[in-house]
């Protein structure tokens, strides 16, 4: 069991990874405050998936790196960087803002599988591609960004799916089940890119009649 503390709590529509980037439009009056003790105390906040039942046991710790634009009223424009993976343990709702006391989870020790890590990421470049056009940047991982969770950052994967990424706590599982989905999904991709291309090239060449 990892250490315990007590930190801000900020439920969104999103699954955040560790090491991946969040940018955030902070307005609301209750998360204006969470915001400014965050940057006061220089300490993290929560963010755990909002669902329509509740929100999800297990998220993940969020710094704030950067505070790109304040506003007049108030409100500011913040980038956000995920850390730690956590459990909330106990939901405190004392203050305008929810908190938590939350347990640090760490990944499991698992021995590495080359294999799998070169079948995913040449499976994420080639999904990458149909989906956003472009190849995947070079960029050096951020500190915890493991492959899996950048893919699980990068491609628009289903929330529920993503979350359940991120409760798994062994990176070679995580590369496992990916690599499962990601080999379903790219024939699906396929599928619809030629699709399209051939609705497009309907109509072209014709001559009236």
């Amino acid at each position: 069991m990892g250490r315990t503390n007590r930190i801000p709590l900020f439920p969104l529509e999103v699954v955040l990874f560790p090491g991946a980037p969040l940018p955030l439009h902070i307005f609301e009056p209750r998360y204006k405050l969470m915001t400014k003790r965050c940057l006061e105390n220089h300490e993290p906040f929560g963010v755990v998936l909002a669902r329509s039942e509740g929100i999800a046991e297990v998220g993940c710790t969020a710094d704030i790196v950067e505070v790109v634009k304040k506003y007049e009223d108030g409100r500011m424009d913040i980038l956000t960087m995920g850390r730690e993976v956590i459990r909330v343990v106990e939901v405190c709702d004392e203050k305008a803002y929810l908190e938590a006391k939350v347990e640090y989870l760490e990944d499991d020790s698992a021995p590495d599988t080359p294999d799998t890590q070169h079948r995913l990421q040449t499976l994420f470049e080639q999904c990458h591609r149909f989906v956003h056009h472009s190849e995947p940047s070079k960029a050096e991982f951020a500190e915890g960004y493991t492959l899996a969770y950048r893919i699980s950052s990068e491609l628009p994967l289903d929330l529920e799916y993503k979350q359940e990424v991120l409760e798994v706590r062994s990176e070679p599982e995580r590369q496992r089940r990916l690599l499962e989905k990601l080999a379903k999904w790219l024939p699906q991709l396929v599928h619809v890119e030629r699709a399209r291309a051939k609705a497009a090239g309907n109509g072209h060449g014709l001559r009236e009649g």
